[in-house]
């Protein structure tokens, strides 16, 4: 077939890059739904600054839909690429299906629940009585949209691992370009705030959402999502939800990491801190979406080359998404380091936000070098469908590490305590993560590589003393 995208030919760099980059420019650009809207709210007169920490609780809860995202997107993808590695486009085919399905309805069941318990979540994930009128104007409209959200960014993934990258980033683009379109004028010239920027967010996102479904019923397609597959079969549910566990708990945990942040910062320091927060939650999605850009361009070549059992392509690819993710987060380090006020500046002009969130920044952003260690294991145990591997150690640095650091530290520290918690998980899990990835993973494939190897030269020298 033409479009048959073949990962096993070619160097495993370029196949990455041919992939990573379209996907790094459609994170650049999903960021953009996220940090436009803070700038915008940032912005409205008088209460900006407020409508910015009431943004920064509904965090919480588009994590949470996010988490869903992962667990049946990013979990049915992968194992979507090893099936077709293998050249079982049916199997592969059917657990797109599966994907889908299960997306739409916990996207129902998720708005409905949502729309009920929403304000008291609200105050739960740190709104007090100044900002819960903000957060609960974001929430409402962003939760009658979470089935768009969940189509879009959930089934994206089945795109990006046929190899249709481009495709892929324009799904994000288009959606982008409407989102920034219309947030100005949602925001100021209708006068609509908050709600405004939640729903300019939820039309592009429907749009979005209308773009994938589109591609992946047509011809263009190799892998088509076909009415047929609509049905869930417990074989590929199951599958899916073990592999996709990992990218769930990292939402689920990264959003309950938020609510306690919030928290924290209430009690230790304000309003002001969660705005701070806030802000340097939103720097570090922008220096953030390169590497998670490389890491998810890694996929679906790591996991088709491991289904046709190219094992030295995929110890290619593990080293190089290593090397390049490390001397990406090094330069990062050393930008927000260099230039805090300038990243800062984009989301507020406030002097005293501004002098404040600096020393936090630098503080928060000291490990994230480290991140690059934990990014390539987490791909390596995902690409190749290692499921339980994943999982523990999405829980590692979130659960085990970053919430008990960030309820402990600022007894001792302060409001500092809490933005010293993720540069120590990034060391401690980092470190861990790669590890045991290269205890394991790194050795199974390498055993497997040699038989192949040895294998391949007995039958050299059978069909040399045949002649």
């Amino acid at each position: 077939m033409e479009k048959v995208n073949d990962f096993t030919q070619g160097g495993m760099g370029k196949n990455i890059m041919k992939l990573a980059v379209p996907l790094m420019l459609a994170q650049l650009v999903n960021v953009l739904y996220n940090i436009v809207d803070r700038m915008y709210i940032a912005r409205i007169p008088e209460t900006g600054t407020l409508a910015l920490t009431g943004l920064g609780v509904v965090l919480p809860v588009t994590l949470c839909i996010s988490a869903f995202t992962q667990l049946f997107g990013s979990g049915g993808a992968p194992l979507c690429s090893i099936a077709r590695g293998r050249g079982d486009h049916d199997t592969a085919e059917e657990i797109m299906g599966n994907s889908f399905l299960l997306l739409v309805l916990s996207g129902i069941a998720l708005t409905v629940i949502g729309m009920f318990v929403k304000k008291p979540l609200l105050y739960l994930f740190g709104a007090s009585d100044v900002t819960i009128g903000f957060a609960n104007a974001y929430a409402e409209i962003y939760l009658l949209g979470s089935l768009f959200v969940m189509i879009g960014l959930g089934m994206n993934p089945f795109i990006n691992s046929q190899g249709f990258g481009r495709t892929g980033m324009m799904t994000v683009i288009i959606g982008a370009i409407i989102n920034i379109a219309l947030d100005p004028i949602f925001i100021f010239a209708f006068g609509m705030g908050v709600r405004g920027a939640a729903l300019a967010t939820v039309l592009a996102q429907g749009i979005s959402s209308l773009w994938v479904l589109r591609f992946l019923h047509s011809e263009k397609a190799i892998l088509r999502l076909r009415y047929r597959y609509l049905r869930l079969q417990w074989k590929h549910v199951k599958n899916i939800t073990m592999l996709g566990i990992s990218g769930f708990v990292m939402s689920l945990t990264s959003s309950a990491v938020q609510i306690i942040n919030n928290n924290m910062l209430q009690q230790y320091g304000g309003d002001m801190y969660v705005a701070s927060m806030t802000i340097i939650n939103s720097i570090r999605e922008i220096f953030s979406l390169p590497v998670f850009g490389l890491m998810q361009g890694a996929q679906p070549v790591l996991g088709y080359n491991y289904g046709a059992k190219a094992y030295e392509r995929v110890k290619k690819g593990i080293i190089f998404i290593t090397i390049a993710g490390t001397i990406y987060t090094c330069t990062a380090v050393g930008i927000t380091n260099l230039f805090p006020g300038f990243f800062i500046r984009i989301f507020t002009q406030d002097v005293s936000v501004v002098s404040l969130t600096i020393p936090c920044l630098k503080l928060y952003f000291f490990g994230f070098y480290m991140m690059s260690f934990h990014f390539a294991g987490q791909t390596v145990f995902l690409s190749l469908g290692k499921s339980k591997h994943a999982a523990f150690f999405s829980m590692l640095r979130k659960v085990v590490i970053v919430i008990p650091m960030t309820l402990i530290l600022p007894h001792w520290f302060g409001s500092s305590g809490v933005f010293a918690a993720e540069p120590i998980s990034n060391f401690v899990a980092g470190v861990v993560c790669f590890t045991t990835m290269m205890l394991t993973v790194w050795r199974e494939i390498d055993d497997k590589d040699k038989r192949i190897k040895a294998s391949e030269t007995g039958k050299v020298r059978m069909h040399e003393g045949d002649k």
